[in-house]
């Protein structure tokens, strides 16, 4: 009654030698060997809730299979184990638990191991993963906890709560930068969702891209019907299948021209820890944006979730953009069959764990050049660390400061903290970030 599995022992035996000399040049063999033969021993064990109650024919046969599964991925869980001996930083890959992995069902093996395909195919990834389904992290949850855990900084117990409610924020609400002695300032808020009835971006296929799009047009219609939005929607969709017409595809001209204005967002392919997740295959379907007719509001959707929803304007009162935004977003989720999807312990589900739980971003570009005076953001960055906020030039992450000394400051806080607290901590990190500033010795002129 053993001998299948006798047989699988021994091709798990023979394949992790193999992958073993494969590597042994980087000296991760030993690792990867391991690996596999954690896996391999994992599946000889009952499960917990098999007990004593199961046939030893019937355990062996369930041992087989799992067996089997594990060696057919055996390519992978080298290329995992190696990135696990070489890159202690990348948190995903080092959360990965083979024997963990061992006791999921094939089709879950196969699935797991897609949300982590852009850590191995890019070592030097800081986190190294995306989800593919809303349902990931309760699923995978022993995977995705222990990475949300290490990346977050969070307990076993944390409990992610969501609150918009800034009454109580500022003066009554009002949060004027006017009284921390600031002009108009450049104020952005934005927050990530995703529907519950659709894969994630990693996993959607074309067809199911366009059915997103298409979805998505009735709360684009909404928008457009509500004087305090109208606006465009600009698809680069080709088409909708089956000789179906694109009614909003624009020209490359027009695309470009958007992009320039920062309006829409570029080809992802570019991006490869994006490409090795899937998330920018199927270019350009089911990507595109729609903008209200004031420019103050957009939506992107097809990129790295779902959709990017964003409410901007030049102004001192940070809690108009933040209250604006809000009810975009009750708007939206108002119109039948659209639900965003969300998860009991993380809040908003996003395709990367960093930004789950409010999915939001809310920022301001401020200047500050004393603090940048030697042409960089690194004592920006000292300041405004302990501050909880992040530093980036006003381009975006990546992109110079500046000339005049602006930088694009926000909370750095997404998860655990409700929504309402990340546009408390903008205002008052705007106002230590001043006093830091005066304090700084004066920029020569």
């Amino acid at each position: 009654m053993f001998s299948r599995f006798a047989s699988a022992s021994r091709r798990a035996a023979r394949h992790a030698r193999q992958l073993s000399t494969a590597a042994a040049g980087d000296g991760s063999g030993f690792l990867i060997a391991g690996g596999v033969g954690v896996a391999a021993i994992a599946c000889m064990a009952p499960r917990a809730d098999e007990g004593h109650a199961a046939a030893p024919s019937i355990q062996a046969d369930e041992a087989s299979k799992k067996l089997l599964s594990v060696l057919a991925h055996g390519e992978e869980l080298a290329k995992i184990a190696k990135v696990k001996a070489t890159m202690p930083d990348n948190i995903a890959i080092q959360k990965f638990d083979f024997e963990y992995f061992a006791t999921l069902d094939p089709a879950q093996q196969t699935r797991l191991l897609k949300c982590l395909k852009t850590g191995w195919e890019n070592p030097d990834s800081g986190l190294g993963c995306y989800a593919m389904a809303p349902s990931d992290y309760d699923e995978f949850a022993p995977f995705f906890d222990a990475v949300c855990q290490e990346y977050h900084k969070a307990s076993a117990d944390a409990t992610h709560v969501t609150d918009w409610d800034a009454s109580a924020v500022g003066d009554k609400g009002v949060l004027d930068v006017t009284k921390l002695g600031l002009s108009e300032l450049s104020m952005r808020v934005r927050v990530g969702r995703n529907l519950t009835q659709f894969n994630l971006p990693g996993a959607m296929d074309k067809s199911e891209r366009i059915a997103f799009e298409k979805a998505m047009l009735k709360a684009f219609d909404k928008l457009k019907k509500d004087p305090a939005y109208g606006g465009t929607v600009y698809s680069l969709s080709p088409d909708f299948g089956d000789g179906e017409k694109n009614p909003n595809l624009i020209t490359p001209e027009k695309y470009a021209e958007l992009v320039k204005k920062h309006v829409m967002f570029k080809d992802m392919a570019a991006d490869t820890y994006l490409a090795s997740a899937g998330i920018a295959d199927d270019w350009p379907y089911g990507r595109g944006c729609w903008q209200s007719d004031d420019k103050q509001c957009i939506v992107w959707f097809g990129e790295e979730d779902q959709l990017r929803i964003m409410c901007m304007k030049r102004g001192t009162k940070l809690n108009e953009v933040f209250d604006r935004l809000k009810t975009m977003l009750d708007t939206i989720e108002s119109i039948d069959g659209i639900t965003f999807a969300t998860s009991s312990k993380y809040g908003y589900v996003t395709s990367c764990p960093s930004n789950l739980g409010t999915g939001m971003r809310a920022s301001v570009h401020v200047k500050i050049p004393n603090l940048t005076a030697d042409g960089t953001e690194t004592k920006a960055k000292a300041v405004c660390k302990p501050l909880g906020l992040s530093v980036r030039g006003t381009g975006g992450e990546h992109t110079p400061i500046g000339a005049d000394g602006t930088v694009d400051i926000s909370p750095s806080k997404r998860l655990f903290i409700k929504e309402r607290d990340i546009i408390a901590k903008l205002y008052s990190g705007i106002s230590d970030l001043m006093v830091e500033e005066k304090k700084a010795p004066r920029r020569w002129r």
